[in-house]
């Protein structure tokens, strides 16, 4: 990322677009607004944007279609998604085809920014930082969101590979389930425990699918999960 941060932001509501691009400016970023799915997937493809916040209900698009669309063919783009629709199940639903962060309307304007800051300093690493883990068998690569078993690529819903990215980064340590979901989802919404259960159980079974022998991801009894290196 060079120069300021461009930021797509995919909403039908002219007035709310309008207040958070003057809000993105105060912090240095820049802002392209568009009011439909139809104009936010021409500027994902020519405008490249470090980060988009697409809303879910849009007049010509279903934001969850856009968002797994983009995900696949941009590994590495920043999401958020926001909408009036606050249900804990549709925040489970974004975060599952994709998304690195979800909001609800009417959110604080605070908020927003110190999620999109944060989301945008994941997207781009300090020289300090490992972009690449590499394992006797397994590669993560942080920046593609790309995890390879024996050269072969590993399909990860993008929880999974948060998971995955936060307990290979503390490779012998046990990770506690409020852990894992703080690094699931950086704002206020957290998992359920038994949801972080069952996201890590479908994991490991991908995970030993593609390397079959080898546990990579143990349960520690009372304490939470263990990324085991081979």
């Amino acid at each position: 990322m060079q120069g300021k941060p461009l930021i797509l932001l995919v909403d039908d509501d002219a007035e709310l677009s309008t207040m958070v691009a003057a809000l993105f400016a105060r912090e240095g970023w820049d802002v392209f607004p568009v009011l439909t799915g139809g104009d936010g997937e021409r500027a994902v493809a020519t405008q490249r944007p470090d980060a988009v916040l697409l809303d879910v209900m849009l007049p010509d698009a279903n934001g969850y279609d856009l968002c797994r669309r983009w995900r696949a063919a941009h590994p590495s783009l920043g999401l958020i998604m926001f909408t009036a629709r606050g249900d804990p199940l549709d925040r489970v639903l974004g975060l599952e085809i994709g998304a690195d962060d979800y909001l609800a309307k009417p959110f604080e304007p605070r908020e927003l920014v110190a999620r999109v800051r944060a989301l945008l300093r994941r997207q781009a690493p300090g020289r300090g930082d490992t972009a690449l883990l590499r394992f006797d068998g397994l590669a993560i690569d942080l920046l593609k969101r790309e995890v390879r078993a024996a050269d072969r690529v590993v399909a990860l819903t993008s929880v999974e590979f948060k998971l995955l990215a936060a307990l290979a980064q503390a490779p012998g340590r046990a990770l506690s389930r409020a852990g894992l979901c703080a690094a699931v989802q950086t704002g206020g919404y957290r998992p359920l425990d038994r949801t972080v259960d069952v996201q890590v159980a479908r994991l490991r079974r991908k995970l030993q699918d593609a390397s079959p022998g080898k546990a990579w991801v143990e349960t520690v009894r009372g304490e939470g999960y263990v990324f085991v290196p081979h």
